[in-house]
């Protein structure tokens, strides 16, 4: 099978002309890097440079190892959720320790809280290290895709309530404390529109931050649908901030712009950065974040992992070796208190679309990345905080994917009721207890679907004939509706048993059937059973090999009698 990485032209090798796609292709991955990654950071409520670090970290190092060599990895809005929580939660239980001046308080809450989300995520990279070793990565597709699917969409669902305030230039209050939460988002959005048209204040001008949102998303929107062919490697997320940053700039908008530091390595931090760090190490809730960050990366990377085998004929992912990869890389952002990552579908499709031949495309966009911060970083208090908090907004559009809530609907109402659920919990509660909530539902399910039988009995006294027929998985659960059935037909009559629609059966059920057979025989009735409808169906200790006589042989030896079943075989 093709693998991306020996692609290259064996004549001339990698350079000139795979080095030059793979050159194309990393600076078009960097411009669509490079505001999200600076989005993502804003939702999170921390400086710019710790998701620009993981995407650096995202290209020079988890690029070198993975296992999806196309795949480019980086913060992702699917761990916005979980880290914003982090960063809350630990924050307020700073606070309620706390007890030194008030005007220092906050800064060195945050302090903590980065830290404690630093050894999580430095956690969370040796436990996915440690599954990638025990190869265990492609368990991660055993989680059905309702519950994926849901909790993508739940945390579009939360991405959109919480960074429409982002775009409005609004703090989103609740009875006097920020809010937190989807709920809570959710109910200070008529305040947040309100303010919109209540031009009675004067500042903040929430309108203006509205207007440059709108500039942003629907530049977004004409642009992927109507740009020329020979544009469209011009990524839309880019070329609506520039835009917005633009009309922001000529007009002369007073709102809310980005503030950096002015060298954006003072944002590496160490976990003894805060004087409480034992109190972190300590902290069982810390360990809890590392265990949710690392289920929910996984999963996320690999769903994206698969997409791209799709997207790239020949590609294929090693499951295992990117799971290692990637907790090679969030080790690494956990040691400099960087924003956890994963693999990420928006830059990995720009990746393959933009003619990517090898992990040399990926590794390239994190030095660009890097060059970036060295060099360029003031270009950022340009953006308007309004543009980016639009194109979250529009990015978690995405994640909810109407389309597929539609289709799913129309295919099963069980996995729509679980995709339903999951969703619902995740935007009442948290990421986790939606998770958690979905997969239970679906294990309940797959119970239930497991164990359903049913046994339709119809008996003709007049010509003296009975059919059973036999729905779902004839289990040792369901052998009491089995012979149920069987004591009610009468001793003389031929029962014509139909297994078409039996999914599987056990030996128990087996066994129930061939002795009633013989009892029943001797009572001068018959049976007469398509033995070859058995196939696939039945476990693999008794292997049902029908001929002329009815015999059934076990384990691919005869018995040494024939076993009497009246009619034969039909």
């Amino acid at each position: 099978m093709a693998n991306p990485d020996t692609t290259a032209d064996t004549a001339g090798g990698y350079f000139p002309g795979t080095f030059r796609k793979d050159f194309i292709s990393s600076i078009v991955v960097f411009l669509v890097a490079l505001p999200l990654c600076i989005g993502i950071a804003v939702a999170v409520g921390v400086n710019p440079a710790r998701a620009l670090i993981t995407g650096i970290i995202g290209g020079l190092i988890v690029g070198i190892f993975s296992g999806s060599p196309l795949q480019v990895s980086g913060p992702a809005a699917g761990l916005f959720v979980i880290v914003a929580d982090i960063i809350a939660q630990q924050k307020a239980k700073f606070l309620g320790f706390f007890s030194g001046a008030e005007e220092s308080a906050d800064s060195m809450a945050m302090t903590y809280a980065l830290s404690a989300l630093g050894l999580s995520v430095l956690v969370a990279g040796v436990m996915q290290i440690v599954a990638g070793k025990l190869g265990i990565g492609r368990w991660f597709q055993a989680v059905s895709p309702a519950v994926i699917n849901g909790m993508l969409a739940g945390i579009g669902v939360l991405i959109i309530v919480s960074q429409f305030h982002v775009m409005l230039d609004h703090q989103a209050m609740w009875h006097g404390h920020k809010a937190h939460g989807g709920l809570q988002y959710m109910a200070t959005i008529p305040e947040a529109l309100w303010k919109c048209f209540d031009l009675s204040d004067g500042t903040p001008h929430h309108h203006l931050a509205a207007a440059i949102g709108l500039v942003t998303i629907i530049t977004m929107i004409l642009w992927q649908s109507f740009a020329p062919k020979k544009l469209k490697l011009i990524p839309a997320a880019l070329l609506g901030i520039v835009l917005a940053t633009a009309v922001a700039m000529a007009l002369g908008f007073e709102i809310q712009n980005l503030s950096i530091p002015e060298s954006l390595f003072d944002e590496v931090s160490f976990l003894n950065t805060t004087p409480e760090w034992m109190n972190i190490v300590v902290d069982p809730a810390v360990y809890i974040s590392a265990l949710v960050i690392a289920l929910v990366a996984s999963a996320e990377t690999l769903l994206c992992a698969t997409a791209v085998d799709k997207m790239k004929p020949g590609h294929k992912t090693n499951h295992d070796k990117e799971l290692t990869a990637q907790g090679i890389g969030n080790v690494a952002c956990g040691l400099v208190g960087a924003l956890p990552m994963t693999g990420v579908i928006v830059r990995s499709s720009a990746n393959v679309n933009a003619g990517g031949q090898t992990r040399g495309a990926t590794i390239m966009h994190g030095a660009w990345l890097l060059l970036f911060i060295v060099f360029l970083p003031q270009i950022l208090t340009l953006v308007p905080r309004a543009a980016l908090g639009a194109l979250l907004v529009y990015t978690g559009v995405k994640l909810l994917n109407v389309k597929q809530i539609k289709e799913l609907y129309k295919t099963s109402w069980s996995e729509f009721a679980i995709y339903a659920t999951t969703v619902a919990l995740i935007v009442s509660f948290d990421l986790l207890i939606g998770v958690i909530a979905g997969i239970v539902l679906s294990a309940i399910k797959l119970l239930v679907t497991f164990t359903r039988f049913e046994a339709d009995l119809f008996i003709n006294d007049e010509d003296k004939k009975a059919s059973l027929s036999l729905h779902g998985a004839a289990t040792f659960l369901r052998l009491p509706i089995l012979a149920q059935r069987l004591e009610e037909i009468p001793e003389d009559v031929e029962l014509h048993v139909d297994l078409s629609n039996l999914t599987y059966v056990d030996h128990a059920c087996f066994e129930a059937l061939m002795d009633w057979a013989k009892q029943h025989e001797k009572t001068g009735g018959s049976l007469v059973v398509d033995w070859s409808q058995l196939h696939g169906k039945f476990q693999k200790e008794v292997e049902i090999r029908p001929n002329g006589n009815g015999e059934v042989n076990r384990n691919g030896k005869p018995k040494s009698e024939p076993m009497p079943v009246g009619g034969g075989v039909s």
